[in-house]
């Protein structure tokens, strides 16, 4: 498999629950070697499509795992890893114990259990019972979980919450490392600043619907025009007519400061500059995957 190729593909996924439309033709792919961010509000549905696409629910539309649905495969395990809250067992079951239960029912070795808990950084945690583990070593025992099988896909479903800063950066890495191997990585969460520093692509869930998808770097020139200056100078007046010569718009902010929509620092330095007009401060503050985000779903709300 070569990065890019489509590994996973979900085709009008839909579910109800009596007359209240859950999840509405929700339809992705997942490519090899890229980081997809399933995002949106707590209950836009990003758990009820990860559990249909998993076939843990039953709903309408289907979903192709390397062309074949899930169920075709004699172990599925080997075809994709989930996360869907920690790692599930007996509490009182010794971590490398269960990660052995586990690996035996899908044929796997105990020493690829040793290799992952080495892997997720648990070596020292293989006799903790699953009741003592940390939020944080709980989700990195699930992930050693989920890879037993050595999958190329691998779906987390909302794997930040909770966590501290080590442990979200540990995941950010990790989950990035996995994507340069060439698995297909799929992250729900509502956490929009995380997914920006991971996520190649986004999926925008907004009640039920898929309402955006796109690189990240097709998010920040969507937003790009929503970019804002922050600059201090002794003459705003002037600087306000240089501006708006060039279709910026100054903002006054009190004192010597103001923000400058509609041309970036670059262009508001050098024009200041060509025009003898003194700055003391220039800042740009960049657009970000939470105003992409917004206005997503402002659009939304609004035509609906």
């Amino acid at each position: 498999m070569k990065k890019g190729d489509p590994l996973v593909e979900a085709h009008g996924l839909g579910r109800s629950y009596g007359s209240k439309r859950i999840l509405d033709g929700v339809s992705l792919v997942l490519r090899a070697g890229e980081v997809t961010g399933f995002v949106g509000a707590n209950g836009a549905g990003k758990t009820t499509a990860i559990h249909l696409m998993l076939g843990l629910l039953r709903g309408e539309g289907h979903t192709l795992f390397l062309g074949r649905p899930l169920h075709s495969f004699g172990a599925p395990g080997t075809v994709v890893g989930a996360v869907l809250g920690g790692v599930a067992g007996h509490p009182r079951h010794r971590l490398r114990a269960h990660l052995r239960m586990v690996a035996a029912g899908s044929a796997v070795p105990d020493r690829r259990v040793d290799e992952l808990l080495e892997t997720v950084g648990l070596t020292g945690a293989a006799q903790l019972r699953l009741s003592q583990l940390s939020l944080g070593m709980a989700q990195r025992a699930g992930i050693a979980q989920a890879l037993l099988g050595d999958p190329p896909v691998l779906v987390l479903d909302e794997p930040a919450n909770g966590l501290d800063p080590h442990s979200l950066r540990w995941l950010r890495e990790f989950l990035r490392a996995q994507a340069a191997l060439g698995r297909a990585v799929l992250v729900s969460s509502h956490l929009l600043g995380e997914m920006e520093q991971l996520a190649d692509r986004v999926v925008v869930l907004t009640r039920g619907r898929v309402v955006a998808q796109a690189s990240m770097a097709e998010v920040m020139e969507r937003v790009a025009d929503r970019r804002t200056v922050t600059v201090e100078a002794p003459n705003l007046p002037a600087l306000e007519r240089l501006l708006a010569e060039q279709g910026g718009r100054l903002m006054p902010t009190g004192g010597h400061g103001a923000i400058v929509t509609g041309l970036d620092r670059v262009r508001i330095g050098t024009l200041a500059l060509e025009a003898g007009v003194p700055l003391y401060w220039l800042h740009e503050e960049r657009p970000s995957l939470e105003d992409f985000y917004l206005a997503i779903a402002e659009e939304e709300f609004t035509i609906s």
